[in-house]
């Protein structure tokens, strides 16, 4: 039986995205360069911020924003729901760190990450 292991979300600027996620969902963090993974970026011409895959680790799944080339017509098609205990005040707090809502319905709200993906706060 296969375990969940990362949670793989297309993105525009990965770091950026990274940053916004480590920041929304609590004991998230952007998993640290070390000079191994700085040289090796730096050989392909990059620098953490412009890595085309950057990692967050916390307590659940690994999540990965993962450098997405060309157009999309859509969004990504699945999203993550976070759950709060006053979820009005969350929502005020990932609206100042670049979110916008989507929508309000009676026990959650649906709002878009800097990228335009979909996610929820419900209550907790």
């Amino acid at each position: 039986v296969a375990k969940l292991k990362d949670i793989v979300v297309d993105a525009d600027h990965p770091a950026q995205l990274a940053r916004f996620w480590a920041q929304a969902a609590e004991g998230y963090a952007v998993r640290a360069y070390d000079a191994a993974e700085i040289a090796r970026l730096a050989a392909e011409g990059r620098t953490p911020e412009t890595d085309p895959v950057v990692m967050v680790d916390g307590p659940g799944p690994t999540l990965c924003f993962h450098l997405r080339h060309g157009p999309r017509p859509f969004r990504n098609r699945m999203h993550l729901d976070l759950s709060a205990p006053d979820r009005e005040a969350e929502v005020r707090r990932l609206l100042a760190l670049g979110a916008t809502v989507w929508r309000r319905e009676a026990g959650y709200t649906t709002l878009r990450d800097p990228e335009g993906n979909p996610f929820c706060i419900v209550d907790a």
